[in-house]
């Protein structure tokens, strides 16, 4: 019978030829969630053979993956920080800049106990964490995303997580009332224009969640234009946008009142977080 070690060799070699980075990895993930193990133990268990029926399973989702869909897809999950979250074709899947954002928005000083507001949600990762993060620092999370189907994706990992949270279908603030002391937003910033040049696993999430007009800054400005009407007094806002476009943003985020303004670096140096206050 065929073991787990033949089967992650011959599965890497496989995407490996069909251009998929990380192949090793990506088998390794795809044999783990489906045999129910942590990664790592694959390692333990080299020799143990595998049914024909799982087999069966290994060669569909490796035709799957070979044909671009994303690996978060076929295993349903994503790693978020310290947590697990469902993903799927609902939402954008989380990617490892958001998580950055997270660590710079711990570090950062806001009003405590904090009503949070994570506009353009998606799957809830980024709010969620936050909440679970700052334990009775958050104070109430509210998370809002114009798509209904990316707002039931966050009430299931909300549920999971066990966070308790108000969910609000809106057009960025249009649905919403009252004033946070943190807003948090990874909205759409891919130009229309770069369209051609994106990964193909890419393009299988959401338009909605990707693109932002011909210069990717359509929802940006609209954003920054609302956002200080929302923010309490020495409130936070913390953006993730585009390789080049914190400067641009920061300039948005001043002319709409705020103060304090900067632009965080990601770990590739790249000015990826803008930050700014009220008063």
């Amino acid at each position: 019978m065929t073991t787990i070690k033949e089967v992650l060799e011959k599965g890497a070699t496989f995407l490996s030829q069909k251009g998929i980075e990380s192949a090793r990895l990506n088998m390794e993930l795809l044999v783990a969630d489906e045999l129910g193990l942590k990664r790592m133990d694959l390692y333990l268990r080299f020799d143990q053979p595998l049914e024909e029926s799982q087999l069966a399973i290994f060669r569909e989702k490796l035709k799957k993956r070979s044909q671009r869909i994303p690996l978060q897809h076929l295993t349903g999950i994503a790693h978020f920080g310290d947590y697990q979250f469902k993903t799927d074709a609902r939402a954008l899947i989380p990617r490892p800049e958001t998580e950055e954002l997270v660590s710079l928005v711990k570090a950062q000083t806001f009003p405590k106990p904090a009503r949070i507001l994570d506009l353009a949600t998606g799957s809830g990762v980024l709010g969620l964490t936050l909440a679970k993060d700052l334990g009775p620092d958050c104070q109430e999370l509210t998370l809002s995303d114009l798509s209904t189907e990316a707002l039931a994706l966050a009430q299931e990992n909300a549920a999971a997580l066990e966070v308790k949270a108000t969910f609000i279908q809106s057009d960025l603030f249009s649905q919403i009332d009252g004033k946070y002391h943190l807003i948090v937003a990874n909205l759409p910033y891919i130009a229309e224009t770069e369209r051609e040049t994106l990964e193909p696993e890419v393009l299988h999430d959401p338009e909605m969640a990707l693109f932002s007009g011909p210069e990717g800054l359509d929802l940006l400005r609209l954003f920054c234009a609302e956002v200080s009407e929302h923010l309490h007094p020495q409130g936070l806002v913390a953006l993730e946008v585009g390789y080049d476009q914190g400067e641009i943003v920061a300039d948005l985020l001043r002319s709409s009142g705020l103060s304090q303004v900067s632009v965080a670096n990601d770990l590739n140096e790249i000015p990826r977080f803008p930050l700014a206050r009220k008063g």
